[in-house]
């Protein structure tokens, strides 16, 4: 294990206990945006589904309503979702009623994806909640100096660079001592 500095050791130790906490309420605040979603919407119908609603079959609905007309590679790409998550999810959105699906002109192969009228609804519903989240970060945010910013964005910039397991170098096989000749 590699040794940190005494001072330092109690610092890193809280920003780990930190980080572990963050990850916790990150995994809470789902819920808490499903809430927020069901108590800002006014059709009942789309209540019932957004408690079937994942957070990645949100964001999914979001790149569809953002790119419209789209196609599941470009979504995969501009959002960094596996391919295969993209064809299972547009299925389930199909299935609920927020998306359709075209072919292209010319091209029956390629299907495209458009929000219905249901899916445009949730959308607008969920770039209100984004909205509403991003507010309040800057809120929060407000209390710190630029210098501050600077530095928790840099940190955080390191931290996303960081391979958290170093590949260490597996041990050296063991030699098995030769057979003697018979």
């Amino acid at each position: 294990m590699t040794m940190i500095n005494k001072q330092k050791e109690p610092f890193v130790r809280e920003i780990i206990a930190s980080f572990t906490k963050l990850a916790q309420r990150v995994q809470e605040n789902d819920d808490e945006e499903h809430q927020w979603l069901i108590q800002h919407c006014s059709n009942p119908a789309l209540i019932d589904i957004i408690k079937e609603m994942t957070v990645m079959m949100l964001h999914v609905l979001d790149a569809v309503g953002k790119l419209e007309p789209v196609n599941g590679i470009t979504i995969s790409k501009r959002f960094d979702i596996p391919k295969g998550s993209v064809s299972k999810i547009t299925k389930k959105l199909i299935t609920l009623g927020l998306i359709q699906t075209e072919s292209l002109p010319g091209n029956k192969k390629e299907i495209i994806y458009r929000t219905t009228s249901l899916g445009l609804e949730l959308y607008h519903l969920h770039a209100q909640l984004d909205r509403h989240l991003e507010e309040h970060t800057f809120r929060v945010m407000d209390k710190y100096d630029a210098d501050q910013l600077r530095f928790v964005s840099t940190f955080l910039q390191d931290l996303m660079q960081t391979s958290w397991i170093e590949q260490e170098q597996p041990p050296a096989p063991i030699k098995k001592p030769q057979d003697p000749v018979k």
